[in-house]
């Protein structure tokens, strides 16, 4: 079993920031577009003591997904 190479996976939430982070700047560009996944609305758990929330959304756009390939080759290049 191989070991989690954590640097590759922040590497890659950072690129996909940075990506959605550019294509915010640009908010008329065939860079925003994509889909948003996940639970829309927030499932709830009520124990009694405890109430807990859970929810995540995922939103995939084209500019997160070029920000991901570089991180990507930005790792290949640092490893």
């Amino acid at each position: 079993m191989r070991k989690v190479d954590w640097i590759l996976i922040v590497l890659i939430l950072i690129g996909y920031v940075f990506g959605n982070l550019i294509g915010s700047l640009f908010p008329d560009t065939f860079l925003n577009y994509g889909g948003t996944f996940g639970l829309t609305t927030p499932v709830e758990l009520n124990l009694g003591l405890i109430q807990l929330t859970f929810g995540l959304v995922f939103n995939i756009t084209i500019a997160g997904v070029i920000g991901m390939i570089l991180a990507f080759v930005i790792y290949r290049f640092i490893r």
